[in-house]
């Protein structure tokens, strides 16, 4: 993410209007909106290779997998993000176009210059989502996935995947393997 608000708040209305015609997508934080970057290879990758597994798997299940260019909508901290891999199995999203506000699944790949707010803010933000089971982190220098799951008593509990691991997301109930995700990754 570019840190670079504009020096006027907007509304919520206008950003979503503003989306629509921008060559350039942005996320929205309060009022403030921030050009957000491009990503490299192995990000694309990562992103694409489990979207396309999700979608795959999820067929005809009511649940629908989005990438890159859909929003979660979080109102209670009036936010719009773009998450590298989305999942809704709400029936309440199909009537949303533009950004969807029910997510059981995100997903972000790290990146030098955004791990810290995927992990910090970002993550705040997204636990206000009631609907939100899964918040997953996928780092792109070498294979690793924290799944942080939200338990029965509203927790959030770590789960750590490595080299060689089955990964399970419980909130769909899929596993594959951590080397499907990174089929076609290149290590720096």
């Amino acid at each position: 993410m570019i840190v670079n608000p504009n020096t006027n708040d907007i509304s919520p209305e206008e950003y979503l209007a503003g989306e629509e015609v921008s060559s350039v997508k942005h996320e929205y934080i309060n009022g403030q909106v921030y050009a957000i970057a491009g990503a490299s290879d192995a990000h694309v990758t990562i992103s694409l290779n489990l979207a396309s597994a999700l979608r795959s798997y999820l067929r005809d299940s009511g649940c629908r997998v989005y990438m890159s260019d859909m929003k979660a909508h979080i109102e209670t901290t009036n936010t719009f993000y773009y998450p590298d891999v989305m999942v809704t199995c709400d029936a309440r999203d199909k009537a949303l176009v533009n950004h969807k506000k029910y997510p059981c699944l995100i997903v972000e790949v790290l990146s030098e210059s955004t791990e810290a707010f995927d992990r910090g803010d970002k993550f705040a933000n997204y636990q206000e989502l009631p609907t939100l089971q899964e918040y997953v982190l996928i780092n792109q220098k070498r294979q690793r996935l924290e799944c942080f799951r939200r338990n029965t008593e509203g927790l959030w509990v770590l789960h750590t995947y490595t080299q060689g691991s089955e990964i399970h997301l419980a909130s769909i109930n899929f596993r594959t393997s951590i080397d499907n995700l990174y089929e076609d990754v290149t290590f720096a």
